[in-house]
């Protein structure tokens, strides 16, 4: 589909935004899954592990604040619905490799609209915390690759990115 034929759905016929209108919808369950990294220096994740950082659990810590991040997404963005959520995780684990962690926040509802963005919402915030927590002896972390990698549920019914990071299908 080409960048001419797509038609954005926050936007009336004048070009102004809009919240879409999603009562006609048929109420199903849906989820979305997003992932991210923060990269930083192998030291400074010994010390998030340890749980020795000044500020305390960095890891208990951003994954309370991705999960209050989801359940706030329609507050930071302007024509997100209120959804009430049934379900946030926010799984944070070490990767040796980067060296640093990986956020992977996932979100559920039984409602007319996806939650795609309070997944991302939620991994944009836990890595933001991570970030904050462990800024005081890596000011050099990088926050990166926030980007949704599964939705399941509603009209378009079930995407994943593909393996090598492309659009995905079902």
């Amino acid at each position: 589909m080409s960048a001419s034929n797509v038609k954005l759905t926050h936007l009336d016929e004048g070009g102004a935004a809009n919240m879409v209108d999603v009562s006609s919808k048929d109420v199903s369950s849906r989820i979305a899954v997003a992932r991210g990294s923060v990269t930083m220096r192998p030291e400074t994740l010994e010390l998030i592990q340890s749980g020795n950082a000044k500020k305390g659990d960095v890891i208990g810590t951003a994954r309370i604040a991705g999960i209050l991040a989801a359940k706030r997404t329609h507050e930071l963005i302007p024509l997100c619905h209120p959804l009430m959520l049934s379900k946030v995780t926010v799984d944070i684990e070490a990767d040796e490799t980067l060296p640093g962690l990986i956020v992977t926040a996932t979100t559920k509802v039984s409602g007319q609209t996806g939650v795609e963005m309070e997944a991302l919402t939620a991994c944009s915030l836990t890595c933001l915390t991570i970030y904050d927590m462990a800024k005081a002896v890596d000011r050099g972390m990088v926050i990166g690759d926030i980007r949704l990698v599964e939705k399941a549920g509603g009209k378009s019914g079930h995407w994943t990115l593909a393996e090598d990071g492309s659009e995905g299908g079902t």
